[in-house]
């Protein structure tokens, strides 16, 4: 219980803060990630969707916050919305670890076989030797997809 009284107070002076803040985009921006961030760490993930979002308002080059932004949306279920946000990371750094392993789980749990296969492919080409990909391979195979390397 206390954990979850600091973390709102900690949040809740962040987001106080917002509006005393410089005024510029990239300081704005990153006030906002940050709050994403603390939400995101603290998976609540409708709170670090909107501030994730809001930061890409400001600023849409940021491929690690549109990252963490599919990111999010994969964990709250939202698999196409996550799909979108992906693209936007993959668009700005095609070799982006995280974004390319969310792409392959959203594709995965909307039932898109052939295209998690595919994306599957070029995040193995991309980071062969990611001891973490083991454990995708495991649910692309369970998925039927048949995901060779």
């Amino acid at each position: 219980m206390l954990a979850g009284t600091v973390f709102g107070l900690v949040v809740g002076y962040m987001a106080a803060q917002l509006g005393v803040l410089p005024s510029t985009a990239p300081a704005v921006a990153a006030s906002r990630v940050e709050l994403g961030n603390l939400y995101m760490d603290a998976e609540r993930w409708d709170d670090a969707i909107r501030w994730y979002r809001e930061a890409l308002a400001i600023d849409a080059s940021l491929p690690d916050v549109a990252t963490d932004l599919g990111a999010c949306l994969v964990s709250a279920g939202r698999d196409k919305e996550a799909l979108a946000a992906l693209e936007q990371a993959l668009a700005k750094d095609p070799a982006h670890r995280l974004a390319l392993y969310n792409r392959v789980v959203a594709l995965l749990r909307l039932g898109r076989a052939q295209d998690a296969v595919a994306a599957w492919q070029e995040l193995l080409k991309r980071h062969p030797d990611d001891p973490q990909l083991e454990r995708l391979r495991a649910r692309i195979e369970r998925a039927g997809a048949g995901a060779g390397r």
